[in-house]
């Protein structure tokens, strides 16, 4: 049965990959350096989302060597928005590891790949297997997902895990183990979808034990998820002349390396509230709340034209509170912006 769903499944891939900006197309050799961009890229991240961010950086930076010679801030700009940013500090370490002692040539193995800076399993078989077509066992959540549901596993995630891989690793084939394990992400990405998967379009239905049950959608099986736990923040959007005061975040924590808004009061002044946003990071949900301010006089740091803060490369949850900050500064210049209400001590949570 692998060996049959996995020709079946390949026979599909021909036809109906899907076309995407880091694949070579038929006759072409694949470029380490994008295959393991896009990688690292669409690690917790859609397609969608990754697309115009590749071809910017790959614009921007079209070598492993032009990116090794990147400035910090500059690729940390880059990134913003794009979520989970220690794989953007990961993406430099490694990319002047490549430079530096590989002379910018990726090495062809997992074992290999495995001892640059932000690389793992899942991203070193990847890489293995579609860059230099060694047979690597590929499991992501597209693949876990179609395995479970073509074995019908009934343990859950994740510790249902090491079956996967065993299964997976007896369907994928000594030679072109990179499209097989492309066609697996495709066929989870477009038609072994987590909800209405469109089974009657699926190249392996005829193997799949969750189709004959009548019940695909039951699988992967998954053990129930702990509470989110929620916190509060403070920030604050100070303006001097048409100007927005910054910081630059700490290399280490979450949204290291990045702009934001100071989580302090940068100076003594009467702050005022300009409402909070939501947002939900992996391991926690957060409401973080705005504090607004002008001033006569301008401190250190960093000033950005608050005009075109959104060029600024924040991260989503400080461009967020960086529009409520625009929106406070056109009511106070206008003369409507609520009066000053003290802030409230809060500890940084970031």
């Amino acid at each position: 049965m692998p060996v049959d769903a996995a020709e079946a499944l390949l026979c599909w891939y021909v036809v109906d990959k899907r076309r995407l900006p880091w694949r070579a197309e038929a006759g072409e050799i694949a470029d380490p350096y994008r295959v393991w961009l896009s990688e690292v890229m669409l690690q917790q991240t859609t397609v969608a989302a990754v697309k115009p961010y590749f071809e910017r950086f790959t614009s921007r930076w079209p070598t492993v060597e032009a990116l090794a010679a990147a400035e910090d801030g500059d690729l940390m700009s880059a990134w913003a928005g794009l979520g989970y940013y220690a794989r953007a500090r990961n993406l430099l370490a490694c990319a002047r590891a490549v430079a530096t002692e590989h002379k910018s040539v990726f090495p062809d193995t997992e074992e290999g790949l495995r001892k640059l800076p932000g690389i793992g399993a899942y991203t070193a078989a990847a890489i293995a297997a579609i860059a230099f077509g060694k047979r690597a066992v590929v499991v992501d959540g597209n693949v876990e997902r179609v395995i479970s549901r073509l074995h019908a596993l009934e343990e859950p995630l994740p510790a249902s895990r090491p079956r996967i891989r065993e299964l997976t690793d007896a369907m994928t084939p000594d030679q072109g183990a990179g499209d097989f394990a492309q066609a697996m992400m495709d066929l989870g990405a477009t038609i072994c979808t987590p909800r209405r998967p469109a089974c009657g379009l699926c190249p392996v239905r005829r193997w799949c034990k969750a189709f004959a049950e009548g019940a695909p959608e039951h699988y992967p099986v998954k053990a129930p998820r702990a509470a989110r736990p929620h916190r509060t923040g403070v920030a604050y959007w100070l303006e001097y002349d048409g100007d927005v005061l910054l910081v630059r975040r700490t290399a280490k924590g979450l949204l290291g390396g990045m702009l934001a808004l100071p989580e302090a009061p940068p100076i003594e002044t009467a702050w005022e509230k300009a409402g909070a946003v939501e947002h939900v990071f992996t391991h926690f949900s957060l409401t973080m709340t705005l504090m607004c301010a002008r001033t006569g006089t301008r401190p250190e740091g960093i000033w950005h034209p608050a005009s075109s803060i959104a060029e600024a490369g924040l991260p989503t949850l400080f461009a967020k509170l960086a529009a409520r900050g625009l929106a406070w500064l056109e009511k106070d210049m206008a003369g409507g912006a609520v009066t000053g209400e003290k802030d409230e001590t809060c500890a940084s949570l970031l």
